[in-house]
């Protein structure tokens, strides 16, 4: 029996990196796959090929989750497609560098609204559902940053750490109805935005984390398919840090 067989999970910004992990790692455990992306339809349509191989359902969506209206339609659209909804994985965010004082009013307003606006406007859409159900698991894509913050990311570690704080109040509200509500913060993960730093800087950054590398999509993905399955039955409201032990 895999861990996720039969369930349907909407992940957001699955085209690369952690998401795409996460849809990857979720499809080989049985779950049917709904995932957004905002521009590379050519990754998305190639990323809905290699899920549907694994015999399950996979339908990729470009869709802007900071949308208000497109996430509501993405949810409908993802009901009438696949039934419905039993997980969901916000994941889609940026992020826009630079020190406070060069720091625009857009480029904090734009990450502000990708990574935490579109958290509230994807739950609000699955809640229905959810609640009809008396089910679900909602993952909330957090991160080290929002725990302890970051020199010249404050509009990222604002919008990071206003997810946690979502999160526990959703947990709050939702637990009656056995709808669960939990952030991932993932610390320092490989993935080919990673790839293009420089190489003496990321063995730096490897070098300060106990286990002595980096994290891998995987390594969010499985700790996803945790939180997601009926093996966390009793967590909710919680923050699971996965960095290689970085915040301790």
């Amino acid at each position: 029996m895999k861990l996720l067989e039969g369930k349907v999970a909407i992940i957001t910004g699955a085209s690369r990196g952690i998401g795409k992990g996460i849809a990857e790692i979720f499809a080989k455990n049985g779950a049917n796959v709904a995932f957004t992306y905002s521009s590379s339809a050519a990754s998305a349509q190639e990323l809905e090929n290699e899920l549907n191989a694994l015999g399950i359902k996979a339908k990729g969506y470009q869709s802007n989750a900071a949308d208000f209206g497109e996430a509501q339609k993405l949810v409908d659209d993802v009901l009438a497609d696949f039934g419905t909804v039993d997980i969901l994985i916000n994941n889609a965010g940026i992020t826009k560098d630079n020190l406070l004082m060069r720091m625009s009013e857009e480029d904090f307003d734009k990450v502000i609204e990708i990574n935490l606006k579109s958290v509230f406007n994807m739950t609000k859409a699955v809640q229905r559902t959810m609640l009809k159900n008396r089910a679900g698991s909602i993952i909330n894509m957090s991160s080290v940053v929002g725990v302890k913050g970051n020199a010249g990311q404050a509009n990222y570690a604002a919008s990071k750490a206003g997810m946690i704080g979502f999160t526990k109040s959703i947990a709050l509200e939702l637990g009656s109805r056995n709808i669960r509500c939990n952030a991932i913060a993932p610390g320092f993960i490989e993935t080919e935005m990673t790839a293009k730093l420089n190489e003496e800087v990321v063995k730096g950054w490897r070098e300060a984390i106990p286990l002595k590398r980096g994290g891998t999509p995987d390594d969010v993905a499985n700790a996803c398919v945790f939180l997601a399955s009926d093996m966390s039955a009793y967590i909710t409201g919680q923050v699971l840090n996965v960095d290689g032990g970085m915040l301790t």
